[in-house]
């Protein structure tokens, strides 16, 4: 004959984990809800900022073309190898040339070896320097150096 104390105490035991079971199962239902519920929102909060990069983009263009009237409508292609060319033929290094452009060194050298783009204000400059000699660069210079 099984001992009572036994029994009456697998049974209390039993009864604990079948009401402990009920209480959690509630959490765990209402947990996997605000999961998903978070979910979904980051998934509207991504389309939002992806709409609102669109807008400014959007937004942003003819702002930029109306100010500075036919110069910004022109369009201005780039390539680093004539960067690097235009450079060379100037005979100035990286953080020379980046001060006329009014951008760092660094910034020209990731231009030449294609890491980055430059802005379209920054494709003015450079097209501006472009058109100018070795002789008007260095003036350029010394009066950037002065100003500084």
């Amino acid at each position: 004959m099984p001992n009572i104390a036994i029994v009456l105490k697998s049974e209390i035991s039993r009864i604990a984990r079948k009401e402990a079971r009920s209480e959690t199962e509630d959490f765990k239902r209402a947990s996997a809800q605000y999961r998903t519920h978070i979910a979904a929102l980051r998934r509207r909060i991504d389309g939002l900022e992806r709409e609102v990069k669109r807008a400014t983009k959007m937004s942003s263009k003819p702002a930029s073309a109306d100010p500075a009237g036919d110069l910004a409508a022109v369009h201005r292609r780039f390539s680093a190898a004539r960067l690097a060319a235009t450079r060379k033929k100037l005979g100035l290094s990286a953080a020379d040339f980046g001060a006329l452009v009014g951008v760092t060194g660094q910034s020209i050298y990731k231009w030449e070896s294609g890491e980055a783009r430059p802005r379209a204000r920054q494709l003015e400059a450079i097209a501006s320097i472009r058109g100018i000699g070795k002789r008007e660069t260095a003036a350029r210079l010394e009066a950037l150096r002065a100003a500084k």
